[in-house]
């Protein structure tokens, strides 16, 4: 979603495997922005022919098409799904990771400065420890807009800006902030990237540039972390890469989300404890989440210990 943006509904993929009795869920968030959509990614899905070994991952990949990479995190949230049942523990012990990430942050959509003030006080009252203000109205109030939430609340913040500002807005803007960092401030690929990475006074984190592994050694010219989010990379697989390849750039890491149910958040929670920061709340953002069972505490959104993803469907 971009900053100016509203949803009143989403459209996901859910899709079920099974084996030995046994089923594996996951779930496909499209992003429309780079041409995908639930029709494609269900026809990704429909499309591909993955064996009757669930613990084949590498040949399961080598094997599918190009593209589609919320219909691959689909598939490979599935998976590993349906090898946490089988096995009989929660994903994340499939990996050897801790259950708790950190505090996930609240979205404050881009809205005028009183309205997103607010909506930041009352996310406070909800519980949450961290606030991403959503900015780039190009109208001369981000600034204002971060000052109205800092006056109201004591939470730390982040801004993203989704690609909306230049490298002049940029450099006025980001030394009077008091945020821990900026997402994609600006457009994915401008040549100004290095500069405003060797001239910001606060750490850049790259979105938008950033999809999958063979993007992140790029960002490590242009940021000071990436947002990995499974939507984009396809998957928890691909995930683990990318968090792994930045921390040998030494890159910050993000876990960042699209609007999903509880089943696209819990494959998200398992590998949290990866990352410096986390914004998991598209399950939040639901009026009615068809798939409970991340525990949203002390600001964490907590995966079950029950196997596989630990959620199902009401």
């Amino acid at each position: 979603m971009i900053a100016r943006e509203a949803q009143l509904e989403a459209s996901v993929v859910e899709l079920e495997l099974r084996y030995a009795g046994i089923s594996g869920f996951g779930e496909a968030a499209p992003i429309a922005r780079y041409g995908q959509s639930a029709e494609s990614a269900l026809a990704w899905l429909e499309s591909i022919e993955i064996g009757d070994d669930p613990w084949a991952l590498d040949e399961i990949e080598a094997s599918l098409p190009d593209g589609e990479q919320a219909g691959r995190a689909a598939l490979d949230t599935a998976l590993h799904d349906l090898q946490g049942k089988l096995a009989g523990v929660p994903v994340h012990r499939l990996f050897g990771l801790r259950r708790d990430g950190p505090p996930t942050s609240w979205t404050v959509w881009l809205g005028d400065p009183d309205d997103m003030a607010r909506r930041a006080e009352g996310a406070a009252k909800r519980g949450f420890q961290r606030l991403k203000l959503k900015l780039g109205g190009r109208d001369g109030l981000d600034l204002e807009r971060v000052r109205a939430v800092a006056a109201v609340t004591a939470l730390p913040l982040q801004v993203d800006v989704n690609e909306y500002w230049s490298l002049d807005e940029a450099l006025e803007l980001l030394p009077q902030m008091q945020i821990d960092y900026c997402e994609q401030p600006l457009p994915a690929g401008d040549p100004a990237g290095p500069e405003l990475k060797r001239r910001s006074p606060l750490p850049i984190y790259l979105d938008e540039d950033c999809h999958t592994l063979k993007d992140v050694a790029s960002c490590a010219e242009r940021g000071h972390g990436v947002t990995i989010k499974l939507a984009k990379s396809g998957g928890i697989r691909e995930a683990v890469r990318m968090v792994n390849a930045a921390r040998a750039l030494g890159l910050g890491a993000m876990l960042g989300c699209m609007v999903e149910s509880g089943l696209g958040i819990a494959a998200g929670a398992q590998i949290a404890s990866l990352f410096d920061h986390v914004d998991l709340d598209g399950n939040l953002l639901l009026a009615d989440d068809p798939w409970p069972g991340v525990e949203f505490t002390g600001g964490v959104q907590r995966p079950s210990m029950a196997p596989g993803l630990g959620v199902s469907r009401t």
